[in-house]
This record gives structure tokens, C-alpha cells and sequence, in this order.
């Protein structure tokens, strides 16, 4: 009977000291080539002393590079540590490695990731360097405590709500200040809805007298107390979020030093007013050391996204060779499934990334602007539907991302009227073409502007 390394040598290795490991939340399966070890499959559990003693046994027998599947978060301490110690780490897509059904066990799993890997069919999943990533697990921690934040506003509108107290309707939004001055007065025991509306701030649209009819209320003590507990929990992750804005200035701080300074000045902001939600610093100074560029030139890219772009790709592009490999990694590029010769779906394929959906909301925001991206948007939208101009702005916002990080390529609006010229100038090429087809020719004619 043949041994199983010869039932398995039909394809090409090109890693000869390649591993694989089956994550999992109480251990860690890993397989090595059979030549290498008498034992090449060993099990480790998930403690930290334990992944020690694995890397130092990968290392022992020569392994350089090892692939895993990203199993949950189970993966980043392991990923960490082999990483630390020099290993070719990578994080295949669990799509990929797919083994035959109905032979399914943690030891057949590693040694399948072991096989592929040796005969190079994984591919790496993309992971920013070691600072880019801290960044980014700072950007997400910060994006999680603005959603908790989010959910103490909505208990702050509902007790309110209990008290018929109509704040909601005549503020734009409760949480400005206007809505906070008010809100805490009526917390620390004030009810007289003439010294309330004088915590008015003067650039509110409302006037005085409907702020105060407002607030003339049902004032109960348990919709009392429900309010006082909203506010403190919303300043309990107000003052967290601050906290992570010193995290995430020192990080900036640091990587922006290690860049040469721009040779251009910083360029002036398209927009003065500050975005919600927004870092308390000043991110575009960082943002244009680090990059080279000032990326909030983009219609519908602000200090906060274009943060969000450097936390999640970094600010070396070059992983993708061009805006389409970068564009198809977002899932804002269309499918591709052919069969037969004949394209079953070019749908765009669903994807859960935090920066495919700031660019969604960017590519929504920027479609209500009178500029190019706005009348691109617009246009699309009247033809083929909103869900899918949303997804192709977004994918133009991506490109230009991507030129002016990579190859410095500055973004120059070509104006509203741009894309309305050019759908001009595409109708009247169909119209003369279908004309001369059908032994026609258009002529202009003169129109009277009364």
C-alpha cells in the first residue's frame, strides 16, 4: 500500500518548510512536513506559554513560513507571537481551504492547510504593519463606544419623550449645545421653563418662545432618574472616546515623524464646520505629513474618513497593483461568474468591511453636492437605480483614493457640468450613428429664447 506522502505528491511544492495550523479557542492542531519531524502533527493548547512552545518548536525544525485560517479572533494572538519570532505568517481565507466533505478533523484540517500552502494555492489575506494595525484596533474601539454612545442619546429622547418634553422637535439634534445645556439643567433639579430656554445657544434656528413651550413638561421622578442615568452613560463614553483620541494622536504623532515634511503647504479645508463625531485634534496635518497628500481635497472625503482609510489600508497602496485590484478588494467592482462562456452574475459580491461602508455613506453624502461626483451620482441614480450608484461613486471615490496615495495624484473637480457634457455628447453620437445607419443626417437648428 502506498504511504501518503506519495498519494499526495502530484502537485508541485514550493515551500518545503511550510506549516499549517488549525486554530481553535481551547487549542491549536499543526502540521509540518513529514521529513521534518518523526511527530509533524502535534496539538498545543491556546496559553501563552503553550504558542511559546510552539514557535519554538517551528523554528527548531526549520519552518519559515506558516499558514492558518482567520477562526474568529482565536487567530491574532497565535499570528502575533509567530510573527514576533520571524515567521512568514499567513492569514488565509477560510473560502479557500475548503476541505473534501465528510473527512472533517482538526488533524485533516491542518495538514490540508499544510498541503496548500506547500504547493503555494493560499493566498494572504491583507494585514497593515504592526503600527497601522493598533491604529486601527483604536479607530474601532472608538467606532464601538460612539454606537454604545448612540444607543444612551436614544434612552435620553425616550425619557424625555415620557416627560412631554418636545426638545427633539424644535433642536436639530439633542446632544448640540443647546440640547446638552437644557438637558443638564433639568438633571440638576430645574423645571422653570423660562430659565431652561435660556440655555438657548445663539447660532439655534429656533426663537426663544418655541424652545420654551417645549419644555414646558410632565416632570415624574422615575422619567427623572431614567434621563439622569441616559446622561451618564453617554459621558461615560464621551470621556472614553477622548481617551482614545490621546491614543490615536500619539500613534499619528509617531508615524508622521518618521515621514520627510511635504514640500507644499497644507491646502485650506474645503469645510470649516467641524464633522460629528469627529477626533478632538486636528487630523489633516498628521494626515498630510504621513501621506504626502491631502486627501479631504476628495468630494466627500473628511478628516475622519480619510483617517479611517490610513487605520484600515495603511498608507503603502502598493499590496494592490492597480485601483482595480484595489477596488475588487473593497467588493465595489462587479462580479465576474462565467460559465460556459455565458456571465451568470456580475453582481457585487457582499462584503463586511468598515471601509466599504464609509465609502457607501460618503458616496450618499456627496451624491446631494453640486459638484462632478455629485452629478455622477445623480445621473446613475436616474438611471439605474440608487443602490447601484451608490456603489459605483463609492468605487470612484476608491479610485481616487488610491491615485492620490500611491502615485501622489492631486484631485482636481472637474465641475457639475462635466458628466452632464459628456452624456450630451454620447446621446448625440448614438443619434447620429442610428441616423446614418438608417440613411439620415441631423442637422442642428436654431432655437428662440424668448
Amino acid at each position: 500500500m502506498k504511504k501518503k506522502e506519495d498519494r499526495l505528491s502530484g502537485l508541485p511544492v514550493l515551500h518545503t518548510h511550510a506549516a499549517g495550523i488549525d486554530i481553535g479557542s481551547r487549542f491549536h492542531v499543526v502540521a509540518i512536513p513529514g521529513e521534518l519531524d518523526p511527530e509533524p502533527v502535534r496539538t498545543f493548547q491556546a496559553f501563552t506559554t503553550d504558542i511559546e512552545r510552539l514557535a519554538d518548536w517551528l523554528i527548531s525544525v526549520g519552518i519559515q513560513t506558516v499558514a492558518m485560517e482567520s477562526t474568529g479572533v482565536y487567530w491574532v494572538p497565535v499570528y502575533e507571537v509567530l510573527e514576533t519570532r520571524g515567521l512568514d505568517v499567513i492569514l488565509a481565507n477560510a473560502r479557500e481551504t475548503k476541505t473534501v466533505p465528510g473527512r472533517k478533523s482538526d488533524v485533516n484540517d491542518a495538514q490540508w492547510l499544510q498541503r496548500l500552502h506547500s504547493c503555494g494555492l493560499l493566498r494572504a489575506s491583507f494585514r497593515p504593519g504592526r503600527d497601522i494595525t493598533a491604529l486601527r484596533s483604536y479607530i474601532r474601539l472608538r467606532e464601538r463606544h460612539l454606537d454604545y454612545g448612540a444607543a444612551h442619546i436614544q434612552h435620553m429622547q425616550k425619557a424625555l419623550t415620557f416627560m412631554n418634553i418636545q426638545l427633539h422637535h424644535v433642536v436639530s439634534n439633542i446632544t448640540g449645545v443647546t440640547g446638552m445645556n437644557i438637558i443638564r439643567a433639568i438633571v440638576d433639579g430645574e423645571r422653570d421653563a423660562d430659565k431652561l430656554a435660556q440655555f438657548r445657544d445663539m447660532r439655534c434656528k429656533a426663537d426663544l418662545a418655541t424652545i420654551r413651550s417645549s419644555l414646558v413638561g410632565n416632570y415624574q421622578p422615575e422619567h427623572i432618574f431614567a434621563l439622569k442615568q441616559a446622561l451618564a452613560a453617554y459621558d461615560f463614553y464621551q470621556d472614553r472616546i477622548k481617551d482614545i483620541d490621546v491614543e490615536i494622536e500619539s500613534i499619528l504623532g509617531k508615524l508622521s515623524c518618521e515621514m520627510p515634511h511635504p514640500v507644499t503647504p497644507l491646502p485650506a479645508p474645503k469645510h470649516k464646520t467641524k464633522a460629528p463625531n469627529a477626533p478632538d485634534f486636528d487630523v489633516r496635518p498628521q494626515l498630510y505629513q504621513l501621506t504626502g497628500v491631502d486627501l479631504t481635497q476628495i468630494h466627500g472625503v473628511g478628516p475622519y474618513l480619510a483617517l479611517r482609510v490610513i487605520s484600515e489600508c495603511g498608507t503603502d497602496l502598493s499590496r494592490w497593483p492597480s485601483a482595480k485590484h484595489f477596488t475588487s478588494w473593497l467588493a465595489l467592482s462587479p462580479g465576474c461568474k462565467i460559465s460556459g462562456g455565458k456571465v451568470l452574475s456580475s453582481h457585487t459580491r457582499k462584503t463586511s468591511r468598515r471601509l466599504t461602508a464609509h465609502l457607501r455613506l460618503a458616496a450618499v453624502t456627496v451624491g446631494r453636492t453640486d459638484t462632478a461626483l455629485g452629478a455622477f451620482y445623480r445621473r446613475l441614480a436616474a438611471r439605474i437605480g440608487k443602490a447601484k450608484a451608490v456603489t459605483a461613486t463609492a468605487r470612484k471615490i476608491a479610485v481616487h483614493l488610491y491615485n492620490a496615495m500611491r502615485f501622489g495624484t492631486s484631485y482636481q473637480d472637474p465641475g457639475s457640468d462635466y458628466y452632464e457634457a459628456r452624456y450630451r455628447e454620447r446621446v448625440l453620437r448614438q443619434l447620429h450613428k442610428r441616423a446614418t445607419e438608417f440613411g439620415f443626417e441631423l442637422q442642428p437648428i436654431a432655437v428662440n429664447v424668448s
